[in-house]
């Protein structure tokens, strides 16, 4: 009699069977009656309970695998006992080449359309529905392997025994280790989040692959396969998803889930490819922007360089020798005049004393009758000592404003007795450089000497308040540098440094009479004011009526017939307003300035050349 293998229900018929499966298990809500498993297919919940819930004694069945030797057969022989008539069922399977993917799990294979499980191997069957009275004789070859289900009595196989199997199979079966992640089946594109529903999954692809096979006219073929060294009768279990064959399901079974890790190993892989990707990417652009980023360096090098005239384009002669050639290719100048000027020029050089064409004399004798006519607004003026202005010219046009306002204040220094030793006349600018280099070579400023590779003459280096200190220092002039080095006033001015220079120029004046006069024209040499990109001479200061103070600046970028508007009473009063600068006409961020204070003794200079090496300029504030 057909068995219901869901509930283990005895029908007299195939008929019955049919109809009990359909009203009472596929119109129903399909659920497992051993659990609480509900919710799957026919052949989802079948297979569960022939895993889950095998029971062996079910209707006091059994089944044995017999091998029959050296035959090979292809027939599985199913008998039942059904009644006191013995009768055969014969069933033809045919082993799958997958094993099972769980150790442990017995594989599967179908009676009267249903699932049954026999340990280790997986076959399909296709029933027969004729009964033979006779054995079977169809197992004629050698490694058949007969299946015989018969009555069993309890005296057969212990029930206590019989439990204990199941539960080692369950316990088997539930402490397997869970593998979290995504595991795709090889066979079609669901993909699991659990390596056992996979393995079920994958089961049931080749049960519905052994039942097409075994539909066809090669029905009871055997895939079994001889071993390496020629045995028979061993199963080999082929990969689903390689061509390796493992000759038992075990080992099938560890080499599936190589695969399964290798799978979510590969799917972290690429998350690790990308980053490594994304880093090299990201290096590439760093070092491109590197390189990028070291050519700019290198170009504003060479824009500075050539700023500050450290590229090797020539001095003074050769910047004269262009331009002159230039206003003669411009029609501006006559061959004749250009050999004049060039020969006059050479001479000059040659002689180490400025040729004058730039010099303007008597300002400052010109701008004391000028407060004294015409300064109401003025509560006080100082004036420095005379001091001639010296003009940029055609060789020093762009770099030379530091060597002409040293001129400025040579040309003060030399009216002064104590600095008699002087040379009498003005040094070119050439011979300013060389002047400059031999401090350099007496020890004076270390630092700045190194800046310019102990080099000036021949270039248009640029020089400031360091080099001027170093150069009045080799000539036994006592000096002194200040750096206001931050604004002290509103909106950025640098009102203490106004009122340091009202100081420095009073201080004298307040000495030498009781009672102040508005306009003083003192015996102080100019003072060296240098800033970010200029230099500039300071000859005077006024202080206004209600307090405020100005400077009075000589600056070299004024031309020679600018200058000598002061000199003219009717125009001098455009030209002084010109020349004067409030707070906020000087607001950039560092001011330094050189004042001059006296003559060095030789221990003096000596001193003050080893100090230099160290050379700090006094912060105020």
């Amino acid at each position: 009699m057909p068995v219901c293998d869901i509930c283990c229900e005895e029908l007299p018929s195939e008929a019955e069977m049919r109809t009990h499966l359909l009203l009472g298990h596929m119109e129903n809500v399909i659920a497992c009656p051993f659990c609480s498993l509900s919710g799957v297919s026919y052949d989802e919940l079948s297979f569960h309970i022939n895993t889950a819930h095998i029971e062996k004694d079910c209707k006091d069945m059994n089944a044995t695998v017999v091998d029959s030797g050296p035959q090979i057969s292809n027939d599985w022989i199913a008998k039942s006992q059904i009644s006191p008539r013995t009768c055969s069922v014969k069933n033809t399977y045919k082993v799958s080449q997958a094993s099972p993917l769980s150790s442990g799990h017995p594989s599967s294979f179908r009676v009267n359309g249903m699932t049954s499980l026999i340990t280790g191997t997986a076959l399909s069957q296709e029933t027969s529905t004729s009964l033979k009275s006779s054995p079977p004789a169809a197992a004629t070859a050698s490694g058949a392997i007969k299946l015989d289900r018969t009555t069993q009595t309890p005296s057969t196989i212990p029930r206590r025994e019989r439990e204990d199997s199941h539960r080692k199979s369950k316990q088997k079966r539930l402490s397997s280790p869970i593998k979290e992640g995504h595991f795709p089946c090889p066979m079609c594109n669901l993909v699991c989040n659990d390596c056992f529903i996979l393995q079920e999954h994958v089961e049931l692809h080749l049960q519905d692959q052994d039942v097409t096979e075994g539909a066809g006219p090669d029905v009871g073929t055997s895939t079994e396969a001889s071993t390496s060294n020629g045995r028979s009768g061993v199963i080999l279990y082929e990969c689903p998803m390689c061509s390796l064959s493992c000759s038992n399901s075990t080992s099938l079974q560890e080499h599936f889930e190589l695969h399964l890790e290798y799978g979510s190993a590969s799917a972290t892989g690429h998350s690790s490819g990308d980053l490594t990707l994304a880093r090299k990417l990201q290096e590439e652009e760093e070092q491109k922007w590197r390189e990028a980023e070291s050519r700019r360096e290198a170009e504003d090098f060479k824009k500075l360089q050539k700023q500050f005239g450290l590229d090797n384009s020539g001095g003074y002669r050769k910047q004269m020798e262009r331009n002159m050639e230039r206003a003669v290719s411009r029609g501006q100048m006559v061959p004749a005049e250009f050999h004049r000027k060039r020969a006059e020029m050479l001479e000059s050089l040659a002689s180490g004393v400025d040729d004058g064409r730039s010099k303007t004399s008597g300002l400052m004798e010109a701008l004391y009758r000028y407060y004294q006519r015409d300064a109401s607004d003025c509560a006080h003026v100082w004036l420095c000592a005379e001091t001639d202005h010296f003009s940029s010219s055609e060789g020093d046009k762009g770099w030379g404003c530091g060597y002409r306002n040293f001129q400025m204040l040579l040309s003060s220094l030399h009216r002064m007795e104590q600095h008699s030793l002087l040379p009498v006349s003005v040094p070119s600018i050439p011979r300013v450089q060389a002047l400059i280099e031999e401090a350099w070579a007496q020890g004076a400023d270390p630092q700045g000497a190194s800046h310019f590779k102990h080099r000036l003459q021949g270039t248009r280096a640029w020089i400031g308040a360091t080099e001027i200190y170093a150069v009045l220092t080799s000539l036994s002039v006592k000096a002194r540098i200040v750096d206001f080095h931050k604004p002290t006033g509103p909106g950025d001015t640098h009102l203490r440094m106004f009122e340091w220079v009202k100081q420095y120029f009073s201080h004298f004046a307040s000495r030498s009479a009781r009672l102040l006069p508005k306009v003083v024209q003192t015996t102080l040499p100019p003072i060296y004011l240098q800033h970010q990109g200029h230099s500039r001479s300071i000859v005077g200061v006024e202080q206004k009526v209600n307090g405020n103070l100005s400077l009075l600046l000589f600056d070299p970028a004024f031309a020679p017939g600018e200058m000598r508007r002061v000199l003219s009473q009717d125009t001098a009063a455009s030209m002084v307003r010109r020349i004067r600068k409030f707070p906020g006409g000087l607001k950039h961020r560092q001011y330094q300035v050189v004042a001059v204070e006296g003559v060095l003794t030789p221990e003096e200079k000596q001193s003050r050349i080893l100090n230099s090496r160290t050379l700090c300029a006094e912060k105020i504030p």
